[in-house]
């Protein structure tokens, strides 16, 4: 028998009287006796289906389990004028199955997951991701992600700006939350870091003279966890050259703006241009630095984007400080530059307290989706942020060494900005937690039930990486 060629579900509905061949999932199958219906479905949608009395199809179809995978020929019916569903894909069509040939068979699921899955004990379905994803929703979440990445690809590709990957390993420098670190095989006792950013590397593609880069970074942080955080997440990451804090907060609110506009065209922006508020008044009327300014917080499709701007650039580090640094650190992180009007005051140490940075946060619903900053692109200002956050000479040359180093050799003004990814998509997406928007997400507590991990290695391999 020669095979047909497999049809995409999506593509059916043009094929009225023609012999196809689908495959994919039973979704759902219902014994009448004489006739069994299903429901298959792949990647591009459902179809309904049915097997006639007499078919040759018929025994497997009586025995076939949902979620089994199969591969399906039949005729593509009009359905009659009564049983015709406008508002369903393919509602309008059905597949007379003539063969059914069960590719794989499914054991019963520990869990439905034609239902809202949200109501499973969520260590349960990230137990078993894989059929998690098979949800509708799940589904959904995921390819939106990647159209909304799609996007912005372009978005900024046609605004020249330039995809580059930046490394996974580096070194360990202190950057405000604890990192993940690896231990080297060749070079005992010592390690690489993850990135908690690509903060640096940017700032260095800006010295490299690429003026305008982006990507999607991974960004691991070992830090407490909590519904939009997890111990590894997604940033859009931008830096710029030659460019002001006005120019960057335009370029990406109208990225914001386009992006809804074209992709969530059901949800409505409370206000254009996104209002914008000093970090005192912020924590003055609201008590915090992210506030949700909605009018109506029982509309799920009102988004409320607001700039929070004027930042203080130094915070008291409190009693607690015992990494022996000095009595201030930063508020945002140690490359951002001070406001103009305060570079006197941040050069020769004064008022440290009242000195304002060029930072801006922009917030969505009460979540903070993206900050950033004018850089320090001198040495001496950077290494000033060093000295007042009580950093020796031999520390700042340790950590930050390369980056005076890099400065020194005619690095451009820039700044840039990074979005939280995933809290961004979760509140797209009408999602309580980050978890749901993330395709292998880890628990609150940052395991991986799927993988077990984190897990034990071996004595073998913990000789090899000089480990006790």
């Amino acid at each position: 028998m020669v095979m047909n060629e497999r049809v995409l579900m999506g593509d059916l509905s043009g094929k009225v009287g023609q012999e196809v061949t689908i495959a994919g999932w039973v979704d759902v199958r219902r014994d009448q006796g004489k006739m069994v219906f299903f429901d298959f479905r792949d990647a591009s949608g459902k179809v309904q289906g049915v097997t006639l009395p007499g078919s040759s199809a018929i025994d497997i179809a009586k025995e076939t389990r949902e979620e089994s995978v199969v591969r399906i020929t039949g005729i593509v019916n009009k359905r009659p004028d009564k049983n015709i569903q406008i508002d369903k894909q393919n509602g309008d069509i059905e597949l007379e199955v003539r063969e059914i040939e069960v590719l794989n068979t499914a054991e019963v699921l520990p869990f439905p997951i034609n239902e809202d899955t949200r109501v499973v004990h969520e260590a349960t379905r990230l137990e078993h991701r894989y059929l998690d994803l098979r949800n509708e929703r799940m589904h959904k979440n995921v390819i939106n992600r990647h159209k909304v990445q799609q996007f912005v690809r372009t978005q900024l590709s046609n605004q020249s700006f330039i995809e580059i990957e930046t490394p996974l390993l580096s070194a360990p420098t202190p950057e405000g939350s604890r990192s993940y670190v690896v231990p080297s095989r060749l070079y005992k006792n010592n390690y690489y870091s993850l990135p908690q950013s690509p903060q640096q590397y940017k700032q260095l593609l800006m010295v490299g003279g690429f003026e305008r880069y982006f990507q999607f970074a991974r960004c691991m942080r070992d830090e407490d966890t909590r519904g939009d955080r997890q111990p590894e997440f997604t940033q859009l990451d931008l830096e710029l050259s030659f460019a002001s804090q006005e120019e960057i907060m335009q370029i990406n609110e109208k990225l914001l703006i386009d992006l809804v506009g074209n992709l969530y065209p059901e949800k409505k922006i409370q206000q254009i241009p996104f209002p914008r508020i000093s970090y005192a008044e912020a924590m003055e009327k609201y008590g915090n630095d992210r506030p949700d300014i909605r009018e109506n917080k029982e509309d799920s499709n009102l988004l409320a984007f607001l700039w929070v701007i004027d930042f203080p650039m130094f915070e008291k580090t409190g009693d607690d400080n015992v990494d022996g640094t000095g009595e201030w650190t930063f508020t945002h992180n140690p490359f951002s530059k001070p406001k103009d009007e305060h570079i006197d005051l941040f050069m020769n140490k004064q008022e440290i307290g009242s000195i304002l940075t060029s930072q801006y946060d922009i917030t969505l619903n009460g979540f903070e989706i993206g900050g950033g900053s004018i850089r320090n692109h001198r040495p001496e200002a950077l290494r000033t942020t060093f000295e007042i956050m009580g950093y020796g000479e031999e520390r700042i040359e340790q950590n930050f060494g390369h980056m005076l180093k890099a400065l020194s050799f005619g690095a451009p003004p820039h700044g840039g900005i990074a979005w939280g990814f995933d809290r961004l998509m979760m509140v797209l997406e009408n999602e309580a937690n980050i978890r749901e928007v993330i395709p292998f997400a880890k628990t609150g507590d940052g395991k991986d039930l799927m993988m077990h991990a984190p897990a034990s290695i071996t004595a073998k391999l913990k000789s090899e990486l000089g480990l006790k």
